[in-house]
């Protein structure tokens, strides 16, 4: 996991190594920056693989290539045995393997790797730019003075001295001779072909379990961790992973209530961390380390959309806890999207449910997705997200909407067949397993203390002057004012920051769209 930042077209090494200073938090552990001719690229590393040697950018055996990347490629292994016969490895790193890739087989390489990543390749004047297929890595690009930059965050672009940022779009390459590329789509929808229920759970067992021990990758001196919150979807993925780690380090962050009762999630994950032997870890914050929290959440989340922040400030103190014990952790993002798990898919027609669940994978990158990116690496922390496997997906597009949301009326139950994939199993108590949903927010107790402060700190006439001098932002409410007024306070001087927050407010496949024209169109004026 790391930071990367570019220029092309021009050796703008003052820049690039401005835009990395922005970017230490996502790699402190090394730093390196290359000229390629009009090319400038910069890293700031994590060091999770190769912790020796993988130090980036790292270039091909004639010095005529080389690559920059963000991420890990989970099949790198496999990849290498094939490619180590023909190519020279310097490094036992998984961007390497991306490099070599590339070399051999140009832009459509990416296709072959399996993982979260963001990358910058190039070979002569050549290059290529690449986000994972849905964009749990960040890439952001913008052009000044036919220079294309290009970031891990919109904080780092806003060094740039560009007037306009655009979001890379997931599951797409970009090279200069073919535009925009889209290589990966969320499946389609074939849901009757695990109708049946016991080969949908032996299916999602099978699958889940690969997904999850794939994501332990790590040097043997890199600590794994894993959230757990006591809610279904962290339980199954740390009891998962326990298996394989002894002593697996667990956390949990809650709140106490003026009676003394600790939140519903310190509960819940207690029993789970005793069920499977893990080392736990929780912290107890009060409703003042919430408040002092919000600026530099808001700050490094680089939105102020309130549903996001809400559940950005418990993962904020989960992430500051887990960065004391390790490096790597896992966690539960997905698993709604996938198996139709919110509170307002049962209230949907049953033949819209999987086209829902759709709608919402293709999406996350802009919304928890986003959240685990940031809030993460602000404490140099890599979270790694199984549900979202590309075969996970894959399979949930093929389950039938009654299966995901199961019984009548009020006895519904969501994500039925993921809770019966593991049914009888001992994998995790019986009352985790069909523990009702509860939002992470509500989980932890803190659901409502930015609509409370925000109704003591914003009057209707600073929401309707809020409103008013910022008609394209998404201001719906004083918690929303609230959240944008801390936003502008904390990047004052970044008009970039604040253009692009308002991106919540758009429909973001029809943003996609337009990016890519503007960086084809872009690209094709400066020949």
């Amino acid at each position: 996991m790391c930071g990367i930042a570019g220029c092309i077209g021009a050796p703008d090494v003052a820049t690039v190594e401005r835009m990395l200073d922005a970017l230490g938090h996502r790699g402190p552990n090394d730093r390196g920056v290359q000229v390629a001719g009009k090319m400038t690229l910069g890293h700031t590393r994590l060091s999770i693989v190769d912790v020796a040697g993988g130090h980036q950018p790292i270039l091909g055996p004639d010095g005529r290539s080389g690559i920059i990347g963000n991420g890990e490629i989970y099949n790198f292994r496999q990849l290498r045995r094939d490619l180590v016969k023909r190519h020279p490895f310097k490094t036992h790193s998984d961007t390497e393997v991306a490099l070599h890739l590339y070399r051999e087989k140009g832009p459509e390489a990416v296709r072959e790797l399996d993982g979260m990543f963001a990358f910058a390749v190039f070979a002569d004047d050549d290059y290529l730019l690449a986000r994972d297929p849905v964009g749990i890595k960040p890439l952001y690009y913008a052009w000044r003075d036919d220079r294309l930059y290009f970031s891990s965050e919109l904080g780092a672009m806003s060094l740039a001295g560009v007037d306009e940022v655009h979001e890379f779009p997931a599951g797409h390459y970009y090279t200069p001779a073919t535009g925009f590329v889209r290589y990966y789509r969320v499946p389609a929808i074939r849901d009757r072909l695990l109708a049946e229920p016991d080969r949908a759970r032996e299916r999602i067992s099978d699958t889940f379990r690969r997904s999850v021990k794939k994501r332990l990758l790590a040097d043997p001196e890199i600590p794994v961790g894993a959230f757990c919150s006591g809610g279904l979807d962290s339980s199954l993925i740390a009891a998962i992973a326990a298996e394989e780690i002894p002593h697996l380090h667990t956390f949990a962050v809650g709140m106490t209530d003026a009676e003394g009762m600790d939140s519903e999630d310190l509960v819940a994950a207690r029993l789970v961390a005793a069920h499977i032997g893990s080392t736990h870890h929780e912290m107890i914050f009060s409703e003042e380390d919430y408040y002092a929290a919000l600026p530099e959440v808001i700050g490094k989340l680089e939105s102020y959309d309130p549903s996001l922040v809400r559940c950005a400030v418990p993962c904020y103190f989960t992430c500051k806890l887990a960065s004391r014990y390790v490096t790597v952790v896992l966690t539960g993002e997905g698993a709604d999207e996938l198996f139709a798990g919110y509170q307002y898919m049962k209230h949907l027609p049953r033949e819209q449910l999987n086209g829902e669940c759709r709608r919402l994978i293709s999406t996350l990158h802009n919304i928890n997705l986003q959240r685990a990116d940031r809030i993460g690496m602000l404490f140099s922390l890599e979270l790694r997200v199984p549900f979202l496997d590309l075969q996970m997906i894959d399979l949930a597009m093929q389950i039938p909407p009654e299966l995901k949301i199961s019984g009548r009326g009020q006895d519904r139950i969501e994500k039925w067949i993921l809770r019966q994939a593991f049914a009888g199993s001992g994998l995790l108590p019986d009352e985790i397993l069909w523990r009702y949903k509860v939002q992470y927010t509500q989980g932890a107790g803190c659901e409502s203390l930015g609509e409370k402060l925000a109704a003591r700190e914003i009057s209707d006439d600073e929401l309707a002057a809020i409103k008013a001098a910022n008609p394209r932002a998404v201001i719906n409410s004083k918690e929303a004012a609230l959240y944008f007024r801390i936003f502008r306070e904390y990047h004052p001087q970044d008009s970039i920051l604040g253009s692009i927050g308002i991106w919540q407010g758009f429909d973001f496949a029809e943003e996609r769209a337009s990016t890519a024209g503007s960086l084809n169109n872009r690209q094709h004026q400066a020949g």
